[in-house]
């Protein structure tokens, strides 16, 4: 009877890991030393989207190149922490491309949406003379900090109850 009890705590234990696993690595290619982003994340076909570099905390310190099958694969220098690149003029509208940047050995990625419509104006120059230095703003790299906290918990909490029901002891082990 105890050996059900055991293996019915380990199972349980089991599959909370399994449960919260999928929560931990949704972002598994986004987890790099350095921030990423594309802005606008939805654009026509025909516009511009800036591409942004986080450098703040050293995780990139050289030369990043970010590449899509949207636009042209576009070099952001070390000394820069963003560059504009105009999207493919026949791009599909409603469809979602992968966005991959690159520095320093790690690569992550992100989604670019094609919205429907066309820009009447797209510009020229794939880099800006002279850029703003915002925020930090969002999150850090991804990562939100209530989410890794409630599933820290809920682990802690599904490894403490297959603990609990597999050391209960009853009257009918004999002991």
């Amino acid at each position: 009877m105890r050996a059900i009890r055991v293996a019915s705590a380990a199972l349980l234990g089991v599959s909370a890991l399994a449960l919260a696993a999928p929560a931990a690595v949704a972002n598994g290619d986004n987890i790099t030393p350095f921030g990423f982003s594309v802005l606008p994340s939805t654009v026509a076909a025909g516009g511009q989207v800036t591409l942004q570099l986080q450098r703040d905390k050293g995780g990139c310190v050289g030369s990043a190149t970010v590449s899509s099958g949207v636009f042209d694969t576009i070099s952001i220098p070390g000394n820069r922490s963003s560059a504009t690149a105009v999207v493919d003029w026949d791009a599909k509208p409603g469809a979602t491309y992968k966005v991959t940047f690159s520095c320093d050995g790690v690569s992550g990625s992100t989604q670019l949406t094609i919205a429907t419509g066309r820009t009447t104006n797209p510009t020229p120059y794939p880099y800006p003379n002279q850029g703003v230095h915002a925020g930090e703003g969002g999150t850090v790299a991804g990562f939100d900090l209530k989410e890794i906290g409630l599933g820290a918990a809920l682990i802690a909490g599904s490894v403490g109850a297959a603990y609990h029901f597999s050391r209960r002891r009853t009257g009918e082990d004999g002991g």
